[in-house]
């Protein structure tokens, strides 16, 4: 009987087909011709003798000061530990709590009745602390619309408009904070959560002032032709809790900021408002009233302050007996105008569209003043504060 063959190599032998394991020159690998007939590991590669843990403490070193460089940088330039920043999550977050909690209050619109209410001033005078749902740039009926298919919603809901925003077709650029707040997928949720951690203690992590972004607004022209990213809408708010969001104290005090802003808004020009979208814009606003009016809730809408020259644009292009007026007899609404208001009138508006943060404590106070004689479903607190006026947020003046 002839001998029996072997039915593997053994790994024995693969140590003696391939010699020793650290038998090659430093530096070098064993590759598949050094182990003919083997089936082939991951390749083996020898590992330098370096000081490795003072490389990890040197890198690491490194990373922290320049950290700790930026940080600083950051806050000698006015952002601050705690401002969340405002994003699609945050709204979307906020519009869940409709899900599990009997919300009295909902606030929609864009950014004037977002950066113009101060939250905790409405609860300081009527006991409750509104859901903050406004979104900037973006069109409040399909956030009004939104609520009106919500059968758990019952509450009242105040609506703020900037009449050029109110009345177009297109919901603007925040359509997709509407779609998380019926689903996030739970990457994106935890995601959200871990930075608003961090940013409770990092001023660094503002998005406006990431090094990509500040590196792209260095030019306003690279393309002839070609609105640059220099002229998008920089920071301009600041978010905590619950969305409060209030003008950013750096647009008040620096010149090139408020200038920029102001350019940015391009004055509020445009053209005049078609019929079609100022009736279509009224059928659809009417239609939610009625549903949110039928399960119990309510509606009411308030329109903030702008400057005259942006206030003169805005006429132009929709005016208040066309727009406001009509909006509010069309669907059977009461409504809270600045025009109405002479305890906000004077406002300090540094940018021409949204008030000074001392000034949306008094707009706030002004218009939930007269939100409770029209809503009986609030009170005005017997413990309120005294009332306020513009004199109490103007910057006083030396002598």
């Amino acid at each position: 009987m002839g001998q029996a063959m072997p039915s593997s190599i053994s790994s024995s032998d693969v140590g003696s087909a391939a010699g020793p394991r650290h038998a090659l020159s430093p530096g070098l690998r064993l590759t598949a011709s050094d182990r003919p007939g083997v089936a082939q590991p991951v390749p083996e590669r020898d590992i330098p003798d370096r000081p490795w843990r003072a490389i990890s403490l040197a890198a690491f070193l490194i990373v922290a000061i320049l950290t700790s460089l930026w940080e600083v940088r950051m806050r000698q330039l006015g952002l601050t530990p705690g401002d969340l920043g405002d994003n699609a999550s945050a709204w979307a977050e906020q519009r869940r709590r409709i899900d599990s909690e009997p919300i009295k209050v909902a606030i929609v619109g864009d950014s004037r009745i977002l950066f113009d209410t101060d939250l905790s001033r409405f609860q300081q005078l009527t006991g409750v602390r509104p859901l903050q749902l406004a979104l900037p740039g973006t069109n409040g009926r399909p956030v009004l619309e939104d609520l009106a298919a919500d059968p758990k919603f019952k509450g009242l809901v105040i609506v703020g408009m900037a009449d050029t925003s109110y009345f177009r077709d297109k919901i603007g650029f925040m359509k997709q904070a509407l779609d998380l707040g019926h689903w996030e997928s739970p990457a994106k949720r935890g995601s959200f959560v871990i930075h608003r951690f961090l940013a409770q203690h990092l001023a660094f992590l503002e998005t406006e002032y990431r090094l990509s972004t500040l590196v792209a607004r260095t030019d306003p022209n690279w393309r002839a032709g070609v609105e640059g990213p220099y002229n998008d809408v920089w920071k301009i708010g600041q978010s905590f809790g619950d969305r409060q969001t209030f003008m950013w104290p750096r647009i008040e005090q620096d010149e090139r900021l408020r200038q920029h802003a102001l350019a940015a808004w391009g004055g509020f020009r445009g053209p005049p408002v078609k019929p079609a979208i100022i009736a279509m814009t009224q059928a659809k606003t009417r239609a939610a009233v009625d549903t949110i009016r039928a399960r119990g809730g309510d509606v009411i809408f308030v329109r903030p302050p702008s400057i005259p020259e942006i206030r003169a644009n805005e006429e132009k292009r929709i005016p208040k007996a066309r727009g406001w007026d009509a909006l509010l007899t069309t669907s059977h609404s009461a409504g809270i105008h600045i025009d109405d208001l002479p305890a906000a009138q004077g406002l300090v508006i540094p940018e021409g569209s949204h008030v000074s943060r001392a000034c949306a404590t008094v707009f706030t106070d002004a218009y939930v003043r007269r939100l409770v004689t029209l809503m009986p479903r609030l009170h005005l607190m017997a413990n309120a504060p005294a009332p306020l006026s513009a004199r109490d947020c103007r910057p006083r003046t030396a002598g």
